[in-house]
C-alpha cells in the first residue's frame, strides 16, 4: 500500500543561530513599535484635521518604506529596482489624493451653487 516507516526517527538538522538577523528583526519591530505607537498617540493627541491627516500619512510611508526594506530584502538589492517600486506607489497615491481633493471641491461648489440658487 503506502511507503510509510514506522518507528523511524527522522531527524532534522538545525542550522546554528545567526544573531545577527536575529538581532536585525528584534530592532526592526522596535522601530515599528515605536512608529505605531506615535500614530496611537496622534490618534488621540491632536484635534481631526490636515496636519493630523499628513502625519499619519508621512508615518505610514516610513513604516512602509521600513518593511519593504527589511522584510523584502529590498534595501540589499540595486537601487533602481527600489525606485522602480517605490515610485510608481507615490505617483498612485498621488493620484488617489488628488481625486480625492477633487471630488472635495467639486462636492463643495456643488453646495455653494445650489445654496445660490435659492
Amino acid at each position: 500500500m503506502g511507503h510509510a516507516h514506522h518507528g523511524e526517527d527522522i531527524a532534522l538538522q538545525v542550522l546554528p543561530k545567526d544573531t545577527a538577523k536575529i538581532r536585525t528583526i528584534w530592532i526592526t519591530t522596535a522601530i515599528l513599535a515605536g512608529l505605531t505607537a506615535v500614530e496611537f498617540i496622534l490618534a488621540f493627541a491632536m484635534s481631526a484635521g490636515t496636519m493630523k491627516t499628513l502625519w499619519f500619512v508621512l508615518l505610514t510611508f516610513a513604516k512602509t518604506f521600513y518593511i519593504v526594506g527589511e522584510f523584502m530584502h529590498l534595501k540589499y538589492e540595486v537601487k533602481t529596482l527600489i525606485w522602480c517600486i517605490v515610485l510608481p506607489t507615490m505617483f498612485i497615491m498621488w493620484f488617489i489624493l488628488a481625486m480625492l481633493m477633487e471630488g472635495d471641491s467639486i462636492h463643495l461648489l456643488r453646495e455653494w451653487v445650489l445654496t445660490w440658487a435659492r
